[in-house]
């Protein structure tokens, strides 16, 4: 097993693409274990045949299709005109776009790629620094992965058996958390007299009033996804579909900002990003066989028994863990190869599954925003043209904030369970 390890660890380090790394370790993984390799070609099809699996190219497509369809401007629009009056109104203004981009990519690094390219240029233009503009969008850009509709949601679901609309649900409360933690500490710059208010002036008359419409239109998306779940109208595969439909709709018909060639774009974008997912999965499906061939799955729940007396502290040991994994780790690999290992040991103990997948997801995310591996923090930079360090600087107070979110989530159930417990 520490072979194993260490050769997909390696891999990794030397630049050999994640996918192609968890494969070739789980390969060498079912080899020492003495079953032909033929064995592999078998797993890389059952990893993907999956019915929940199918729904991640649709979400993936209407994201693409709404991005390209005009749709960041108007989000930045109706979250500046909300903030436009307090201190600091622009860094909120970022937040609040985060937070509902995020109910439509479920991605951080569309979010961090989509919104950075924006704040990053306009902030500065306030009063703001360029390395504070930059920390804000790649803090709030991790809420992405967390809001539904979220591709890592249907991933969890797929390997733990957990309801995909639960998921949905439970990151509702954690991923609101977390943009109030950012909100903290925008808030507290504020009332220092660090930050400056908005030069905008906001829209008033027909112009709000379009403006408000529009993008009601716009987040209505996700609210049609989950909820026409729970009304049990349809899946999260056909969901996935109907948003697809919906997001044409809107670009075409009422934005009128996508054309032939943008929607082909967004056909394209989603083929590669769907494929290098499957690709994952298919690759991480031969790690984890490899893994509990070699007795990984007895070693957790051994280990899992020195918390038998503190759940909670088994919760925060996952936390660190997820931390640490997620600085090197490709997030979906990481769910792939851990959360199946660890959740029967979070039911044994009387953790709340959801709690517990909301917890993993989230403590992943943060991996994507600290080095050495970060992939949002490297788009912020490219984008914002932006070192590393005097960005890390600027978004340590953010971190700081985020992790304290997450201890809280660790020790109330309910921010995660109420929810779905009370529309179920």
């Amino acid at each position: 097993m520490i072979w194993v390890g260490g050769a997909g660890l390696g891999l990794l380090f030397i630049g050999v693409p994640v996918a192609f790394a968890l494969g070739l370790a789980g390969m060498l993984g079912v080899w020492l274990s003495g079953i032909p390799l033929s064995v592999t070609a078998t797993r890389l099809f059952t990893g993907v045949d999956s019915f929940v699996f199918l729904a991640v190219p649709f979400y993936i497509l209407a994201a693409e299709i709404m991005s390209q369809g005009g749709i960041t401007a108007r989000l930045i629009s109706i979250a500046s005109m909300a903030t436009g009056w307090l201190r600091g109104g622009t860094a909120y203004a970022n937040i609040g776009t985060s937070v509902m981009f995020a109910g439509i990519s479920g991605s951080a690094v569309a979010d961090a790629a989509a919104l950075g390219r924006v704040f990053t240029e306009e902030m500065p233009k306030e009063g703001y620094t360029r390395e504070y503009s930059a920390a804000v969008t790649a803090a709030s850009s991790i809420i992405g992965p967390i809001i539904p509709p979220s591709g890592l949601a249907i991933i969890m679901a797929a390997v733990t058996g957990l309801s995909v609309i639960d998921l949905f649900l439970a990151g509702i409360g954690p991923g609101l958390l977390m943009a109030a933690a950012c909100a903290a500490v925008v808030a507290i710059g504020a009332l220092r007299g660090q930050l400056p208010r908005p030069r905008r002036r906001a829209p008033t008359g027909e112009s709000a009033a379009k403006m408000t419409i529009e993008a009601l239109a716009v987040i209505t998306l996700p609210v049609i996804i989950v909820g026409g779940m729970i009304a049990g109208i349809y899946t999260a595969t056909e969901g996935g579909g109907i948003a697809v439909v919906y997001a044409i709709f809107l670009s075409v018909v009422v934005f009128r900002a996508m054309t032939l060639h943008g929607l082909w774009l967004a056909f394209l974008r989603a083929a590669r990003t769907s494929a290098s997912i499957y690709l994952l999965v298919a690759a991480a499906t031969i790690l984890s066989y490899a893994l509990n061939l070699l007795g990984i799955a007895s070693w957790v729940a051994g280990t899992a028994s020195i918390f038998q007396d503190s759940p909670i502290l088994f919760l925060f040991a996952v936390a660190l863990l997820m931390l640490v994994l997620g600085t090197f780790l490709d997030i979906g690999a990481a769910i792939l190869i851990f959360a199946p290992l660890l959740m029967p040991v979070v039911r044994e103990l009387g953790i709340d599954p959801l709690q517990a997948a909301m917890v993993i997801m989230l403590t992943l995310a943060m991996g994507l925003v600290t080095p050495p591996v970060g992939v949002v923090l490297f788009v912020v930079m490219r984008v914002g043209r932006i070192g590393l360090i005097p960005l890390m600087r600027a978004l340590v107070p953010f971190l700081i904030a985020q992790l304290v979110a997450i201890a809280i989530i660790c020790l109330v159930p309910g921010i995660s369970s109420w929810l779905p417990s009370l529309l179920n």
